[in-house]
């Protein structure tokens, strides 16, 4: 008998134990659109709120957000001297979400603006001497409507200014960081942000969509290791947007790796060609999602057998890392030429592309509208006698659909229908009705009265749709 009561009494205790079982605290810091300003019933709406719920049960979400709150301590109203910045120490969050910086841009608040990072590094600091010790990811700012009128919130500051301070200070600090500032992209919906500045219930949802997707990453582990890997020998680092880059020379060619925060299950990988950091946005939003972002020069190669031997020779060593056997490949303009001529010859390595106003015919670009430069470049990477011997050459990416079609290798292509550098017609058009007569699918985005700048889209929520649909089939 005794016994028995003995096991009730362990069994009472660990439902017990289970039923209090500690939750993930999620302290939301920011201002007037982390607060919910203008949002119909905030208290349900704004993006913590909606956070809560995405994150469920084993969550508790709390909103510290205050009206017109500054990073800046000598702004008008200081983040760190308010009562919900107490509070939200007190609470003793896990996970700590800061989203400053809008409202330093004020004239009169911007004046201080040399002491933006060190006050906000402060603000940094006193989190992390918390007992909980939490997890810090910041916010970059959304990006505003307003005018640029010199009298208010300035959205220029936002882009050029704020942005890049809290970049520097994720990648100063080794933190987290959710870039916000595309989200909305560059152009004014009033369903999204009615007054140019806060976000609606919409809107405010899908921030909590974003960063409910980063908490909940399906993760491999972080990206140190007790093994260093290739890129990080004798490398240089570097600042790309609050992630730690590796500058190094592989075979003797200059190349470039990003680390996330976190890894992803399976350790992805995003292979740009060309033109690095130009319009990052896609990059950017796939390092949150746990890929690496690398790259390997191959400059005025035109995607020639030396550029392919170059990219050959990379993989194996990005596969010798540990990283998935199949690549998303990312070619803007000319980066064309390189990414489906190395996917021709490797298709079971690829596991899409993405091009942007892409070259698929050297015919068109450079020989026919390019420079005499790029021209002269192009034999010379070729061997090419002369304009005639490369005219007979049929190793275009244009003519590589049927390898593409046979690999079901999902495409997608990005292009500006006013393009009169990398036409339309002469490039992807062509490629994409040879795809449909083979019966493959070929997505394209058009963008009208757009030229052949700028690339991608501000807001790249569709080509990232399309690249972790594809590496997760």
């Amino acid at each position: 008998m005794k016994r028995l009561l003995l096991s009730l009494l362990a069994v009472l205790c660990i439902t017990a134990s289970s039923a209090q079982e500690k939750k993930v605290k999620v302290a939301c810091v920011g201002n007037s659109i982390t607060y919910g300003a203008y949002i119909e019933d905030r208290e349900h709406n704004s993006y913590p709120s909606q956070l809560q719920r995405y994150l469920g049960d084993g969550f508790q979400v709390r909103n510290f957000g205050v009206n017109g709150a500054t990073a800046l301590r000598r702004g008008d109203k200081p983040y760190v001297g308010l009562k919900a910045y107490e509070e939200s120490k007190s609470f003793q969050p896990d996970i700590v979400l800061i989203k400053l910086g809008t409202n330093d841009t004020k004239p009169w608040n911007w004046k201080y603006k040399e002491e933006y990072m060190d006050d906000y590094q402060s603000l940094i600091d006193s989190y992390r001497q918390l007992d909980s010790h939490p997890r810090i990811i910041l916010l970059t700012p959304v990006r505003c409507f307003l005018p640029e009128d010199g009298k208010t919130i300035s959205p220029k500051r936002i882009e050029t200014e704020v942005r890049p301070m809290v970049e520097a200070l994720a990648f100063r600090n080794d933190l987290d960081i959710i870039n916000m500032f595309n989200l909305f992209g560059d152009t004014w919906n009033q369903a999204i942000m009615p007054d140019k500045l806060h976000p609606s219930a919409y809107g405010a949802g899908s921030m909590a969509l974003k960063i409910y997707n980063h908490l909940t990453l399906r993760e491999e582990g972080t990206a140190s290791s007790s093994t260093v890997p290739f890129y990080k020998r004798g490398a240089e680092t570097f600042n790309f947007h609050g992630y730690t880059g590796y500058n190094f020379l592989s075979d003797g060619v200059q190349c470039k790796v990003v680390e996330p925060k976190v890894v992803a299950a399976g350790k992805p990988w995003i292979w740009r060609a060309r033109f690095w950091e130009h319009e990052p946005q896609t990059d950017i939003e796939l390092l949150e999602h746990g890929y690496h972002l690398v790259y390997c020069d191959v400059a005025d190669l035109f995607g020639a057998p030396e550029a392919v031997k170059r990219w050959d020779m990379f993989y194996k060593h990005m596969r010798e890392a540990g990283f998935s056997k199949k690549v998303a490949l990312e070619g803007l303009s000319r980066g064309g030429l390189i990414i489906y001529n190395w996917a021709a010859l490797n298709p079971r390595k690829v596991a899409c592309i993405y091009a942007d106003a892409p070259v698929m015919d050297f015919m068109q670009w450079p020989i026919s509208t390019g420079s005499e430069k790029d021209v002269r470049n192009l034999l010379k990477a070729y061997g090419f006698a002369d304009i005639e011997e490369a005219a007979k050459w049929k190793g275009n990416p244009v003519d590589h659909a049927r390898v593409m079609a046979k690999a079901k290798i999902p495409i997608l292509h990005v292009v500006g229908d006013a393009d009169e550098a990398v036409l339309y017609e002469k490039n992807t058009k062509v490629f994409e009705q040879e795809m449909k007569r083979l019966g493959a699918p070929i997505k394209v985005i058009h963008k009208p009265a757009t030229g052949h700048h700028p690339h991608s889209l501000n807001n790249p929520q569709p080509i990232v749709d399309f690249i972790l649909q594809a590496m997760n089939q």
